[in-house]
């Protein structure tokens, strides 16, 4: 299901050139990179997937933020870890991509983490724009100090 913006509170744009051997830059040049297809090891370069992986974790590890202090919980300290594959598929188009995020919040048990996990999905935009199109799986994982405060 599409849903429109009833604001807008930030708009951007890059620009590509040569696709995954080209360049991508956005208009204020504070992104500026060259590419590489994720199979070559060409110094310097980045891939559409790893900026993918990074916008992603960044945007998760922002409403888990969001999520937890609505709980009195702090998750400034959060690791999120983005794992984004590209593959092949049984559709027309051929291709596809699967995310997995990895999440783990000092003294935080995975099944107390795992509410809160569920809740920043419900409300990241990077969660939003890829529901019922991308495989996406959510892990969180066990802080063993927090076994030990018990």
């Amino acid at each position: 299901m599409t849903v429109p913006l009833t604001s807008s509170l930030y708009r951007t744009t890059a620009h590509a050139v040569g696709g995954r051997s080209g360049s991508v830059h956005t208009d204020d040049r504070r992104l500026d990179l060259r590419l590489a297809p994720p199979r070559k090891k060409v110094p310097g370069t980045t891939n559409p997937e790893q900026l993918f992986a990074a916008g992603f974790a960044a945007c998760f590890t922002s409403a888990l933020a969001e999520v937890a202090a609505e709980y009195g919980a702090d998750a400034s300290a959060a690791r999120v870890a983005c794992e984004v594959r590209l593959g092949t598929t049984d559709t027309p188009a051929g291709y596809g991509l699967a995310v997995a995020l990895t999440v783990g919040l000092p003294g935080w048990r995975a099944a107390d983490l795992r509410p809160l996990l569920h809740r920043a999905d419900a409300v990241c935009p990077y969660s939003q724009a890829v529901r019922g199109n991308v495989p996406l799986m959510l892990t969180a994982l066990d802080d063993p100090a927090a076994h030990d405060r018990t």
